[in-house]
């Protein structure tokens, strides 16, 4: 499914009370969130899909207890989705380049995928 071709919007109110606007198939990923390998050790929640190429970044990444993110060492752009405690999408940035440093208040997991050519999220196989 692409993104860019959600009929309705969802807004969710943020920490610091703004509104952002996410399209409703978002909830697509915390539907699917099992699905992905958690990083559970200092050492993949550091490096987390860094220095991997594509074809080895697999579904993607779930990093718990965890609001900000980087993408030094990364060797393809990435889909970043901020989880609130119950697993929802709270932001979402896509197509994120090498060299950058992301953080979303709030956040208690980020969930880094392996950004898609036409940006849609295809849940990974079970």
């Amino acid at each position: 499914m692409h993104l860019e071709q959600a009929v309705a919007l969802v807004t969710l109110p943020s920490a610091r009370g703004e509104k952002s606007l996410l399209a409703s198939p978002w909830e697509e990923v915390s539907d699917h969130l099992a699905d992905f390998p958690v990083a559970d050790s200092f050492r993949s929640r550091l490096l987390g899909l860094a220095w991997r190429d594509r074809s080895q970044a697999g579904p993607g990444l779930l990093i718990p207890r965890c609001s900000s993110v980087h993408t030094f060492g990364m060797r393809f752009e990435l889909d970043v989705y901020f989880l609130d405690r119950n697993g929802r999408v709270m932001s979402v940035r896509r197509r994120v380049p090498r060299g950058r440093v992301l953080w979303r208040r709030g956040a208690t997991a980020v969930l880094e995928i392996p950004a898609k050519e036409g940006g849609e999220f295809v849940p990974p196989s079970t």
